[in-house]
């Protein structure tokens, strides 16, 4: 069992990087998994993220992806002061800025730049409400404290730290090289007041022999004088867990000779593609996901339009690839194709935007046609949890919704799923072309089997991740001091 901190003071310890994608995400569950494991009670915590790949809690507030997989590492419900500042890009400078889980503001980044200061109140609000019900808090950074460019305003590195008083460890990712100099470096550029605020370091993603790398780490300590906390090999299993940005999406891609090939063409606003993961896990399923600037394969059953944070000029993307010119002769040939939210209204007729929600006031877009619905992006934004059957196959489903916008049409009295007392989605009437709003249907082993056919194997998908985080827990407990972790988070500054 672990030493139960006090219970009015939390001990809490924030896990930064030397850059982003170098595992924090990661790190962070393994550990609130192994310290749940202990029978203490953790909370997840990241002041800011920025991601489309958002979850929906149960009381319809946003958060970022990792964090309701850390949730569910620490066996706690998702909630909204787990991640209190989400930003979801939507263009090349500017954001949907998302608030204690509501839409707050879309603003261009030096504008955000400029308000950042404004949302600490918010951050540590939602910092101090975790607290009260946690024996452990640990906070995830976001990119790197070097980034010192950014530090003047920043809540989500050392201005978050510094703010809340909390010890810091820093993760290197040795996996894509130049790790000393990226530890090395960060001490160099920080003050020293910050520099003592990281209280050791740890390597990430090591292949081989781990003692191979005892000179890099004699040199890293002499530069900094940092410990190391630890050297944690790589973990094949994380392919398992969600991922939460799009860099995952090529990570344990199938190359089996599989029995049904789904193709993904990856927009360039793609998001909620955590839809993807239980596919990418199904050993019967090739899942291939098509950059920019290739042709989708001629021999797919499926293209699968995920779902996108900017519908209108994620359309215009997809007809610049020529993927418009694929998936019509996809269907020409017999293929089918599912859209989900921002991909189902894709499939419609026409897309509008009355109110230049996307960009223009009146902008109207040519969809692609396959669905006889029309989508207008006006309303306010919906984010539910939600349960309900698939129409076609009488499967139970639960997933969430999370979109602005309304699509009607003829081909919605076909639809493809019933949620309580209303209906969701359409289809042809072939029934080879559909489109839903539900996003993480695809968890739903029942109705993933009937919708996939006879390939579909027996996989049980929710258990397969929780296992997977029960074997991170144990990778890390061989390769960092969980005790001496813990001392760290209990130690005041």
């Amino acid at each position: 069992m672990g030493t139960q901190p006090d219970p009015a003071e939390p001990a809490c310890l924030m896990v930064q990087g030397t850059g982003s994608n170098v595992g924090k995400s990661v790190i962070v569950a393994g550990l609130a998994r192994a310290y749940a494991n202990q029978g203490l009670n953790v909370r997840p915590f990241k002041p800011q993220n920025m991601s489309n790949n958002a979850g929906v809690t149960e009381d319809g507030g946003e958060i970022g992806r990792a964090q309701m997989t850390q949730a569910l590492a620490a066996r706690v419900a998702p909630s909204v002061h787990m991640n209190p500042v989400l930003l979801k890009p939507e263009s090349e400078t500017g954001a949907q800025v998302i608030v204690q889980g509501r839409r707050f503001a879309t603003m261009k980044a030096r504008e955000y730049g400029a308000r950042k200061p404004e949302l600490m109140g918010a951050v540590l609000d939602s910092f101090g409400r975790l607290g009260k019900n946690a024996d452990l808090v640990l906070v995830e950074g976001a990119g790197s404290p070097a980034e010192i460019n950014l530090r003047d305003g920043d809540i989500a590195n050392m201005g978050f730290a510094e703010a809340a008083d909390v010890p810091v460890i820093l993760v290197g990712d040795i996996d894509r090289g130049g790790v000393i100099a990226s530890i090395v470096g960060t001490h160099a550029v920080l003050p020293d007041g910050e520099r003592q605020r990281i209280r050791g370091f740890v390597i990430n993603r090591f292949r081989g022999d781990v003692s191979l790398f005892d000179d890099g780490v004699r040199e890293i300590e002499a530069r900094t004088g940092w410990p190391c906390l630890g050297v944690v090999p790589h973990f094949a299993d994380a392919v398992k867990l969600p991922a939460e940005d799009v860099l995952g999406l090529e990570e344990g891609r199938s190359a089996n000779s599989a029995r049904l090939r789904i193709v993904v063409p990856q927009l360039g606003r793609i998001a909620n593609f955590d839809d993807l993961d239980p596919l990418r896990a199904e050993p019967s399923v090739d899942l291939i996901i098509v950059p920019p600037g290739a042709a989708l394969p001629g021999d797919a059953d499926l293209v699968l339009l995920p779902g996108s944070k900017s519908t209108i000029a994620d359309l215009r993307h997809l007809r610049e690839q020529g993927w418009d010119i694929d998936i019509a002769a996809h269907v020409r040939r017999g293929g089918s194709v599912l859209g989900v939210c921002g991909g189902y209204q894709m499939l419609g007729v026409r897309v509008s935007d009355p109110d230049g929600i996307e960009g223009k006031p009146g902008d109207m877009t040519e969809g692609l046609g396959l669905l006889e619905v029309e989508t207008v992006l006006i309303g306010e934004k919906t984010t539910m949890s939600v349960q309900g059957v698939h129409l076609a196959s009488g499967e139970v489903l639960s997933g969430y919704e999370i979109h602005i916008g309304r699509t009607q049409g003829t081909d919605c009295a076909r639809p493809f799923a019933r949620i309580e007392d209303r209906f969701d989605g359409a289809q042809s009437s072939d029934g080879t072309i559909a489109g839903t709003y539900l996003h993480g249907i695809f968890a739903s082993d029942s109705f993933r089997r009937a919708f996939l056919g006879a390939s579909c194997s027996a996989l049980d998908y929710r258990t397969g991740v929780d296992m997977a985080l029960d074997a991170l827990a144990v990778h890390l407990a061989a390769h960092l001091d969980l005790k001496q972790l813990l001392q760290i988070a209990q130690k005041a500054l």
